[in-house]
């Protein structure tokens, strides 16, 4: 049996980093967006380009077994070079590789990502077979697990993570849930057969404020405490903050040099199931996550500086993070 099985998408990632963009701000309803822009009619020199994998079924099943559990990863990709070196990414992470998905005609999906000025990024995303995943193809024999990570998917392989969270329920498996935009954007209700069957639900602020049409972040809490037991919303360089439904914990990040962010909210929900299951204690598990985010946020790749838990445990007592609680009245 495994500790967790991870389901989402599986990525080639190249990231590209230039001088030549500007950082435009634009105010619109009281609303401050951030645009990343380049000079049409040009050609921009890229300083510093870099191959890895990506994907959020492939980092965080990177991430939990570097953490110290037994992992395996669903995902659909093509059966070219690109699947290969994803392949060969998860088995030198001693990722468990069968229940993956092959198709000779589809395409492995692929991302490009483009450093800002401040450090954040844009990311060029290709699908491919991501979104293509059915239930029908998984080896339903092979879903022995504690534990299902679903990360984001659309089309056809959402409806597989429905199907596979009834599968769960009937199963006794719990489910971590780490939902994006594609799915905030859609409401509440289009994520209603997965949420109310998940034990651990996390989003950062503007998900969670699209997904409840709720402005603060205790709000969008309570409202999702509805359906998951315990919701996580994360806010970038501002206060982390998670509700059991009897208590809200606030957790106040460490004031580190970012040099790039992609990966780190994977990082943090995977880290976070992974003190759960060590501990089970929302706080301990919430300043062990910071500590694995914080880690990749300093390094270019999801997967790079990826923490193992002896690692993570060691910088989360070095920060000294605080989390404090306050009882939901």
């Amino acid at each position: 049996m495994y500790d967790i099985i991870t389901v989402g998408s599986s990525t080639v990632d190249v990231f590209a980093s230039t001088k030549g963009s500007e950082l435009i701000k634009i105010i619109n309803n009281n609303k401050e967006t951030d645009l990343l822009a380049y000079p049409t009619g040009s050609k921009l020199l890229i300083e510093q380009l870099e191959f890895t994998t990506g994907g959020g079924a492939t980092n965080t099943a990177v991430a939990l077994s570097r953490l110290g559990h037994r992992v395996a990863c669903i995902s659909k990709m093509g059966s070219g070079s690109n699947s290969e070196k994803i392949t060969r990414h998860l088995w030198k992470d001693k990722v468990d590789t069968h229940l993956i998905v092959r198709d000779k005609k589809g395409r492995t999906g692929y991302s490009i990502i483009l450093d800002s000025i401040e450090h954040d990024r844009t990311i060029l995303a290709f699908k491919g077979s991501n979104n293509d995943l059915r239930f029908r193809e998984l080896n339903k024999r092979r879903l022995t697990a504690k534990w299902f990570y679903f990360s984001t998917m659309i089309g056809e392989s959402f409806r597989t993570l429905e199907k596979l969270a009834k599968f769960a329920e009937k199963k006794g498996i719990k489910i971590a849930f780490n939902a994006s935009s594609y799915l905030a954007e859609k409401g509440i209700d289009y994520s209603k057969e997965i949420l109310k069957r998940t034990d651990i639900f996390v989003l950062n602020r503007e998900e969670a404020a699209m997904m409840t049409k709720k402005d603060s972040t205790e709000d969008a809490l309570k409202e999702l405490q509805k359906l998951a037991k315990i919701v996580i919303i994360t806010d970038g360089k501002r206060d982390t903050k998670a509700s059991d439904g009897r208590y809200i914990y606030t957790l106040k990040p460490n004031n580190i040099k970012v040099l790039e962010t992609t990966g780190a909210g994977d990082a943090f929900a995977c880290t976070f199931l992974s003190g759960m299951i060590k501990k089970n204690d929302i706080e301990f598990s919430l300043k062990l996550a910071n500590a694995n985010s914080e880690s990749v946020i300093q390094h270019h790749g999801a997967k790079n500086k990826l923490l193992t838990y002896k690692e993570a445990f060691k910088v989360m007592k070095s920060y000294n993070t605080k989390v404090t609680k306050k009882l939901i009245r």
